[in-house]
């Protein structure tokens, strides 16, 4: 396949873009070589600047659960903004969505609208932090909630070391208060809460991890989490942004049998907007202002044509529960015909997988972490991109981030996709 354009429109965005790009993971530095120019996109498929037709494996990071451009979204967002799109101001369309959203999912009484998952991620930690009156929150290594202060943190190797910021421009004072464990380790979180005890707002956790690859949690891991929380009197934040509404019509909570505390949203809650979200029951979202005093606020939150989106997308997957199964089958099925070719390559890989969440990881070693994830043979991973790329297939450009299937992908598209791998050098 020719890029050309693709190559000369990333050179003049990078005379006026930092990095060529505005989020940094488009820029193809995991990978090598020059980002796709997406010019449009319908159903499964990304039709980009030099007229190349891909078979799509992230569907915009998540959101686009049902394909590209997807009628009923893309109709409620044409009327809507007919009558203007945005007011500041109070709509129906917003409690439409909060209701419905709320009907869907377990163990929430309210949920509060912004504007990105970072937004929401950042506003459920304040206020897990207004709400308990303490200060220090765990995350865990590998696990992205956005790129909040509190989040770009890389802790000390103790249980009682202050974290140090791994990005610059976060504070000491903001770093300290914030602690790291590896995911599936219970024991470490045991022994950062013990050494922790009585300062801990909030844990925040990815529940299906998407930010090394796709992380599965043990079974005894969640609900010892969940054991810990409510010991220790913790809030647990399951960041959803990627699972909520993907995995299920409940997300996380529901397909792990694990209620949690607060929970963030995005991607699929916007259609494809500009959409985040968290939600708790009543008496810790009342906390919020108005009505209490932990502020958070947004001029856009609540955007009349991103409520259209969303309540549009959420009530077709109200309407139609069998989609999640579909998606599970055909991420199985894809699963299964990599893993056969692979494997008659002699490589070593492992595949994670988790509803229509999956990755491939070049390596021999079960991923269960981030320091597995790191394992994996990165040139491996480029010749595979690439070489899946030269043949209409897109990937995540990095080793570190799940693919998300849509339920426009036929399997047919399935087959094309096992068929190209068997075609490429590794």
């Amino acid at each position: 396949m020719i890029y050309q354009r693709s190559s000369a429109l990333f050179a003049e965005a990078k005379k006026y873009i930092p990095g060529g790009v505005n989020s940094p993971v488009r820029a193809f530095k995991a990978v090598g070589g020059d980002p796709i120019f997406v010019k449009k996109a319908k159903g499964a498929y990304l039709y980009d600047e030099d007229g190349n037709k891909l078979i799509d494996y992230i569907a915009s990071w998540g959101p686009l659960i049902l394909g590209h451009a997807y009628e009923p979204v893309i109709n409620a967002v044409i009327e809507k903004a007919k009558n203007g799109t945005s007011f500041g101001m109070p709509t129906e369309i917003e409690t439409e969505l909060a209701k419905l959203a709320i009907s869907m999912v377990p163990n929430m009484d309210k949920i509060r609208f912004v504007n990105s998952g970072t937004e929401a991620c950042m506003s459920a930690v304040r206020l897990a932090r207004g709400y308990t009156g303490k200060d220090k929150i765990i995350k865990f290594a590998g696990c992205y909630h956005g790129h909040s202060d509190s989040f770009l943190i890389q802790a000390g190797s103790g249980a009682v070391t202050f974290g140090s910021p791994n990005s610059p421009g976060v504070t000491q004072g903001t770093a300290k208060d914030t602690l790291l464990a590896d995911y599936n380790d219970l024991e470490g979180v045991k022994k950062l809460v013990k050494a922790n005890k009585g300062e801990l707002a909030a844990i925040i956790i990815e529940p299906i991890a998407g930010n090394m690859g796709c992380i599965v949690p043990t079974d005894s891991f969640m609900k010892g989490l969940r054991e810990i929380c409510t010991q220790e009197n913790i809030l647990l934040i399951f960041d959803e942004v990627m699972t909520g509404f993907r995995l299920a019509r409940g997300g996380a909570q529901e397909v792990l049998n694990v209620k949690a505390d607060i929970v963030t949203y995005g991607k699929v809650i916007g259609g494809g907007l500009p959409v985040g979200a968290f939600a708790a029951k009543s008496e810790i979202m009342d906390f919020l202002a108005p009505d209490g005093p932990v502020y958070q606020a947004g001029t856009l939150s609540g955007n009349p044509l991103a409520m259209s989106a969303g309540l549009a997308m959420l009530t077709e997957l109200n309407n139609k529960p069998a989609v999640f199964q579909s998606l599970s089958d055909k991420t199985e099925y894809l699963h299964k015909g990599i893993a056969k070719v692979l494997t008659a390559k002699g490589v070593d890989h492992q595949i994670n997988r988790f509803g229509s969440m999956i990755s491939v990881h070049f390596t021999d070693e079960p991923v269960v972490d981030f320091a597995s994830s790191a394992k994996g043979d990165n040139e491996t991973f480029k010749a595979y991109f690439h070489g899946m790329l030269a043949k209409g297939i897109y990937l995540p450009p990095s080793a570190f981030e799940s693919y998300f299937l849509n339920d426009a992908l036929t399997y047919a598209d399935l087959d094309a996709t096992i068929k190209a791998l068997e075609g490429i050098q590794l």
